[in-house]
């Protein structure tokens, strides 16, 4: 009988193929075995995961990506599109995010910014997802956000005026590095914005 799920790694992280003819329940059994007896190996890794062969819901997708989580005691940062623009826009934040950030000097966020909500950090900070336009961001260090920012981003609060903002797409309500208030350009992989 043929595997429902098969699991190869990437430079990235995992990518999983699911049988199309398999029940979602199904499947969502096997990944949580495949993923439990491989715990040891992942040792509480943050990784990127894509998913191949099937094409899930919104909610099978969460699903899913939880039960990873749970199984495999790992951090799924993000799952990477199909599309291969989006994809490779995905891979190429995340390493430029990993030379902004120092292992004791930066974290992560997943998750899209809602609402009122205000998010500060006392370091640099990757956020998987987007900054919605009342949402705010406030980080003593950079800010790398992997979806679009439409609200308030504050990098470089406290005067630290060498932080860079940079995000998929800007369509920021403010921008500021430390008091200074910028615009944010665009073009490239990415927009940014960093006082010159």
């Amino acid at each position: 009988m043929r595997d429902p799920v098969f699991m190869k790694s990437s430079r990235y992280g995992i990518v999983l193929y699911f049988d199309p003819d398999v029940p979602y329940e199904e499947l969502l059994m096997a990944v949580q075995y495949k993923f439990r007896s491989a715990e040891h190996f992942f040792a509480r890794a943050d990784m990127l995961v894509e998913f191949n062969g099937r094409v899930f819901t919104k909610e099978e997708e969460r699903r899913m990506a939880e039960a990873i989580e749970e199984a495999g005691k790992v951090h799924i940062l993000c799952i990477i599109e199909k599309d291969p623009y989006t994809e490779a826009m995905h891979k190429r934040m995340l390493d430029d995010s990993k030379e902004a950030l120092h292992a004791k000097d930066g974290m992560f966020y997943r998750g899209t910014l809602r609402g009122r909500q205000i998010l500060e950090a006392e370091t640099s900070i990757v956020i998987i997802g987007d900054v919605e336009e009342d949402a705010t961001v406030v980080s003593k260090g950079h800010v790398v956000v992997t979806g679009t920012v439409r609200g308030t981003i504050i990098a470089g609060a406290g005067d630290h005026y060498d932080a860079v903002i940079a995000a998929l797409h800007m369509r920021p309500r403010k921008l500021k590095v430390g008091d200074v208030r910028l615009k944010p350009i665009r073009g490239g992989s990415y927009s940014w914005a960093k006082l010159l």
